[in-house]
């Protein structure tokens, strides 16, 4: 079967008998100038022919290349993990109300120290970038700083780099989820926690820590656990907890995915939930509301947080000298996990 020719602004042209300079104008919406029955000929004929403008023609006029980067971390089967799968779907969501391609990449060694992450900005590939996942020990993201290539951080930030960012606040999260707990009788409390190399959980602890101290309830380093931002790694930190403070009544876990696999450790220990011992989450993943019992946690505003900060990029895109900090304020989502802590 013959392969179909590819209709170009000459066939438009011929077809609305109007010049190649009238059907450039319309096409790229330059056509103030142009009658509306010369216009309305030109757009008949694009539709009764079937013409795709060339991307690539598009990129050259534009001197944009049409395409956004998503850098997502060395991380196994990142693209299906349940938070990145929501930042990259609000990602997408947005570029493609723009008009932008989006493209994912991961941050493997190979892939930096080939200098790839530069190289795809240098060679005109995409405009502009946005990182999933980074922490303190991404030294690459230095190279950043001066702002001659436009990317953008995605919920997280690095202390010591002015790199710009969109990220919830999550020392708010620490605060609010102490705040429930002691409102309900907890003082005997533990916390989960995951890398300290990642800002945003350095400062959900600070925020935890420090309204449980301030009510005179301060935690203890031995009911700190790491619980590597994993169900198993969530199940495993629990029970270690229990081990360690046997008399504990309530834990915060740093993300709704080790929250629900402390509910799991708890359970496998003995321990009822929320009768024995109370559990709150942090970012209300969808998964929470199902689980045994539903996880009370800090909703973060995943989705929409996401496509605020694609948002921000096509801004700095569009104005290279932009500066964004913005912050997303987070509240507290009330289930059955935590109950009062009889006195």
């Amino acid at each position: 079967m013959a392969k179909r020719k590819a209709v170009s602004i000459k066939d438009i042209a011929k077809a609305s008998g109007s010049s190649l300079t009238t059907v450039s104008l319309v096409l790229n919406s330059r056509d103030r100038r142009i009658s509306q029955p010369t216009r309305q000929r030109v757009l008949d004929a694009v539709e009764r022919l079937g013409y795709r403008p060339s991307r690539l023609a598009q990129a050259l006029q534009s001197q944009r290349a049409g395409l956004l980067a998503v850098l997502v971390p060395e991380l196994r089967h990142a693209f299906a993990d349940v938070y990145f799968g929501e930042l990259i779907s609000a990602i997408h969501d947005e570029a493609s109300e723009a008009g932008y391609k989006v493209l994912l990449e991961v941050a493997h060694p190979r892939f930096i120290d080939a200098g790839q992450h530069l190289e795809i900005f240098d060679r005109r590939f995409i405009d502009g970038m946005l990182c999933l996942g980074v922490t303190s020990f991404n030294s690459y993201l230095s190279a950043f700083e001066d702002g001659t290539r436009p990317m953008l951080l995605v919920n997280n930030y690095v202390d010591g780099l002015e790199l710009n960012h969109v990220r919830c606040d999550y020392r708010a999260a620490g605060r609010i989820a102490a705040e429930h707990l002691l409102a309900n009788g907890h003082r005997r409390v533990g916390l989960v926690r995951a890398a300290l190399e990642v800002q945003t959980m350095v400062d959900l602890i600070s925020g935890f820590t420090s309204a449980m101290a301030a009510a005179g309830a301060p935690i203890d380093q031995a009911n700190i656990v790491d619980g590597l931002y994993t169900e198993d790694g969530g199940a495993a930190a629990a029970a270690e907890l229990i081990r360690r403070q046997p008399d504990l009544t309530a834990l915060l876990a740093g993300n709704d995915k080790m929250a629900i696999g402390a509910i799991a450790g708890l359970k496998a220990a003995g321990r009822r939930v929320p009768d024995d011992v109370s559990v709150i989450g942090c970012d209300d993943i969808h998964q929470g509301e199902f689980c045994d019992p539903p996880l009370t946690t800090v909703h973060t505003p995943i989705y929409d947080m996401g496509r605020s900060a694609c948002r921000r990029l096509l801004e700095i895109i569009g104005s290279p000298t932009s500066t964004v900090r913005e912050v997303h304020p987070v509240s507290l989502t009330v289930r059955k996990s935590v109950a009062r802590q009889s006195s």
